[in-house]
């Protein structure tokens, strides 16, 4: 799979296929309903499969400080598209050039004198341009003269017939509902980042923590997890704690991962720490002892996890 930044980018290797739209933020199983559609297209027509995506995501651009959380980062993101058979994401910067763009302009300087496709799957929600004018009927009307088909794709349904969504993923994450999440979803959930130095607290109290950055990127998951941690092509188990760290007075999302059974220096390494089990929500203790009774007790928890897998 090929990643495209920009539309300066596009190849005519790139052009006359089938594309669709949207965030994509999570991958879940209503993407992966159109991004079967998309490649089942592609095929028909031996023409490639594209998904065009954004970043900053739209809502962040607009309202950063009320956006929703991220379920993915961009870079797992990109993995779960690969690991879905596309063949090339296109990634535009959402900045003043585009959001300023109205349903005519982002539909001729894009889809057709950019990439020229052939076929557009889109969700039945699917809004776009300056103040979200444009929609489905205004697509299918553009492609009736710009000669390309438009079609939308209907919503997937939960065990508990709700729709589908980014937001219903958000919603089980928040509520504790981990595993609906994951049914969700379809996949594991995994967040990757590189280890980056803190103040050692948890080295003080007989818990060091490896630290992922998470780049101001707001995370929609949030509490204490057994996780799998993988680092230099090698597995270990561990409990993370995602937040902002109340006790410690902590300013910004960070994940930090106390690894089982490991002894090394992973500052500066890239890793990956796949989320197994829901522990608890984070909350601010009384001081470190509390902390330190505390991540004894979620270690604990975590152990057993594993011990019955």
């Amino acid at each position: 799979m090929e990643l495209i930044r920009g539309i300066h980018n596009i190849r005519s290797k790139h052009q006359h296929g089938v594309l669709t739209i949207g965030n994509f933020d999570g991958v879940h199983l209503g993407h992966q309903t159109i991004l079967s559609r998309v490649k089942s297209l592609a095929k028909q027509y031996q023409s490639p499969a594209g998904v065009m995506i954004f970043e900053p995501q739209p809502r962040e651009f607009f309202a950063p400080e009320s956006a929703p959380g991220r379920i993915t980062r961009m870079r797992d993101k990109i993995e779960l598209l690969q690991q879905q058979g596309i063949d090339y994401v296109l990634c535009l910067p959402f900045n003043n050039k585009l959001r300023n763009l109205d349903a005519s302009e982002f539909c001729n300087l894009i889809l057709k004198e950019g990439l020229h496709i052939r076929h557009l799957v889109v969700g039945d929600d699917f809004r776009f341009g300056c103040d979200r004018q444009g929609d489905f009927e205004y697509l299918s009307r553009f492609g009736e003269l710009s000669e390309f088909d438009v079609e939308s794709t209907s919503s997937v349904l939960s065990q508990n017939n709700e729709r589908i969504s980014s937001t219903l993923v958000r919603q089980q994450l928040e509520s504790g509902r981990f595993d609906d999440a994951l049914r969700s979803m379809g996949h594991s959930l995994v967040m990757s980042g590189r280890v980056i130095g803190g103040k050692q607290l948890g080295r003080t109290i007989g818990f060091p923590t490896a630290n992922v950055h998470l780049k101001g990127c707001e995370p929609a998951l949030r509490g204490v997890y057994a996780v799998s941690f993988f680092v230099d092509g090698r597995q270990y188990q561990g409990v993370a704690n995602i937040g902002v760290r109340p006790t410690v007075d902590g300013k910004y999302p960070l994940l930090e991962v106390h690894v089982f059974d490991f002894d090394g220096d992973l500052y500066h390494k890239y890793v990956s720490v796949e989320f197994n089990c829901f522990i608890r929500p984070e909350r601010k203790m009384s001081g470190l002892d509390e902390l330190e009774k505390q991540i004894q007790c979620d270690k604990e928890e975590a152990l057993r996890f594993f011990r019955n897998l």
